[in-house]
């Protein structure tokens, strides 16, 4: 087990990507200090621990910072070696894991690429994203091959499932801007009972944020990002 250390995360309160750093932080049972960052007004520290990408979320653990939350995961599992393990001793679960977690990560890019779009350009869009959450419908079979997932105090969350969460987890919060709810169980009956076993750990109550905060911030983003109206 890692000896006793400085870690704080730098974050941000409606980030995905932050919010799994968290998670995988609080399901391994680390202490840490959560700094939360402006991203219009970024700190001095920020911009000195990620020079390349300049954002959240970023992990400073001893002084040592590690940005890109993939890496973090990673690195938290690699660290703090005493289980609930993140991901598998078997390099060819792991690699499998890896690879779900990469085909999430552009569908993600796409839902919020429709987030900021208007008629038949989001309806194009919204067909393409359903594509491949179908096809993630059917891949993840493979990693839940017997039953929907299910975690208790014996089974904690992993990599993948904290991956897969941060990104749709709240997906229902946005579904005034698409005209429906994306992840339905008639379509998508494994991802659907897969988000809702992730929204009963006690970690992911606690990491998530409230839906009318969501909902404020992506009204917000799709204001910014829309063009004005002719």
């Amino acid at each position: 087990m890692a000896e006793t250390s400085s870690v704080k995360l730098h974050g941000m309160w409606a980030s995905p990507f932050a919010m799994r750093a968290k998670l995988a932080l609080k399901i391994k049972g680390i202490d840490f200090e959560h700094i939360e960052e402006d991203l219009a007004n970024k700190s001095e520290l920020l911009l000195q621990y990620n020079p390349v990408h300049k954002k959240v979320p970023v992990l400073v653990h001893n002084g040592m910072p590690i940005a890109e939350s993939l890496v973090i995961l990673e690195y938290i599992d690699e660290t703090w070696t005493d289980p609930p393990h993140l991901l598998p001793q078997d390099p060819y679960l792991r690699a499998k894991l890896r690879f779900w977690a990469a085909y999430f990560q552009p569908v993600f890019e796409l839902m919020s690429k429709t987030l900021i779009l208007e008629g038949e350009a989001q309806k194009n869009m919204l067909n393409e994203l359903l594509e491949k959450l179908d096809v993630a419908e059917e891949g993840i079979k493979e990693i839940y091959p017997n039953s929907v997932p299910s975690f208790s105090e014996d089974v904690n969350p992993g990599y993948l499932d904290i991956v897969f969460y941060s990104l749709f987890g709240t997906h229902e919060v946005a579904k005034d801007f698409f005209g429906r709810v994306l992840i339905t169980p008639e379509r998508y009956p494994l991802l659907t009972s897969w988000i809702m076993a992730m929204k009963q750990v006690p970690q992911v109550i606690e990491v998530t944020p409230p839906s009318a905060n969501l909902l404020g911030f992506l009204q917000f983003i799709r204001q910014k990002y829309l063009p004005p109206k002719a």
